[in-house]
């Protein structure tokens, strides 16, 4: 079997997600090629498990001071680009195609009758889910960005529909928190604003991973530039994380444990639903904006307890391996089984 899987990488959450897969697929001896889109490829970081990967423009949206530009983001998406790249990628060679989330892959996929399947948080928002109300374009642009003929949600619960949990690797060591180190990570907001905003706090250490080239220091402030190995060694040591309302990044400090500070990007239809539903299931505090008694409050909680996901990409691959028979339902009930808060 081969397999193309198309990644959106606009966040990095899709790209952790396709690391698990890639994991798994190797141990399996699935050959798999690897398309990714929405970032130009200079701003890739960290790279090596998807080999000679190859890059699109795809889509993307447009930010600003941690909100969605929605007229920027109409203009500054090339439609025309974007459909010469869905009709020229050949995908004779391939037996299966899997998307999260990226639309060059998908509808090459429909167009040239090939089977394909979905995988990503954003699939979940295809059930009754804590999501706002009336915002149809935002609907209708989730639901026809990147299908695929089996789609498989992932998210934080449940909510009694065939959705998967979180696809992340699972922890093999006993978490350890550093009093008072807090990591932060608002890709979509201005670090001058960050930086405003927590210059009164003196009694923690703030670790803050930007676009910049190499680290700062100075007073109490950590400034990193972007390294998956970093960033996740400093995730695993902080007592807590301040990040915008994505979906991955969550998943992996519940996963060790962290309290959670979360910022949904304004505009976002489905960060803002992540905000519903991290608030419902009282999972992370959250704010809409850069107040400071709020987080003051946040920064006094204690931890909270880890929970344990079970290993969804290497589910998948077995259902990939075994024709793809078995019902969404039934494997969203076997993994929930052996999801564990400690």
């Amino acid at each position: 079997m081969k397999i193309l899987y198309g990644v959106q990488a606009t966040g990095n959450g899709h790209i952790t997600r396709a690391r698990s897969m890639s994991s798994e697929l190797k141990k399996a001896t699935i050959e798999t090629d690897y398309i990714f889109t929405g970032r130009a490829p200079e701003k890739l970081f960290d790279m090596e498990p998807f080999g000679d990967f190859r890059c699109f423009r795809g889509l993307t949206f447009a930010t600003h001071k941690g909100r969605i530009q929605r007229l920027k983001t109409v203009t500054s998406n090339n439609i025309f680009q974007f459909m010469r790249d869905v009709a020229r990628l050949d995908l004779s060679l391939y037996d299966l195609i899997i998307t999260d989330f990226e639309p060059v892959t998908a509808w090459s996929a429909i167009l040239q009758k090939k089977p394909s399947i979905s995988i990503g948080h954003q699939y979940a928002f295809r059930y009754n889910i804590p999501a706002p109300s009336g915002d149809p374009i935002a609907r209708l642009i989730i639901k026809t960005f990147a299908p695929a003929q089996q789609s498989f949600g992932v998210h934080w619960h449940h909510f009694d529909s065939p959705i998967l949990p979180p696809m992340i690797e699972p922890v093999h060591s006993t978490p350890v928190s550093i009093p008072n180190k807090i990591l932060v990570y608002l890709p979509f907001c201005e670090i001058e604003d960050i930086l405003n905003w927590l210059l009164e706090v003196r009694d923690h250490n703030f670790f803050i991973y930007c676009d910049i080239p190499t680290a700062k220091a100075f007073g109490n402030f950590r400034l990193q530039p972007f390294s998956r190995n970093g960033f996740l060694d400093d995730l695993a040591t902080c007592s807590g994380l301040i990040t915008n309302a994505g979906f991955e990044l969550i998943c992996e400090a519940m996963q060790l444990g962290k309290k959670i500070l979360a910022i949904p990007l304004h505009g976002q239809m489905e960060q803002v639903a992540n905000a519903m539903a991290l608030e419902k299931l009282e999972i992370a505090d959250v704010i809409q904006k850069f107040d400071r008694e709020p987080l003051a409050q946040w920064l006094a909680k204690p931890s909270v307890a880890p929970r344990r996901f079970p290993n969804v990409a290497a589910a998948l691959v077995r259902w990939i391996q075994s024709g793809m028979r078995e019902s969404a339902d039934n494997m969203a009930k076997a993994l929930w089984a052996q999801t564990v808060i400690d």
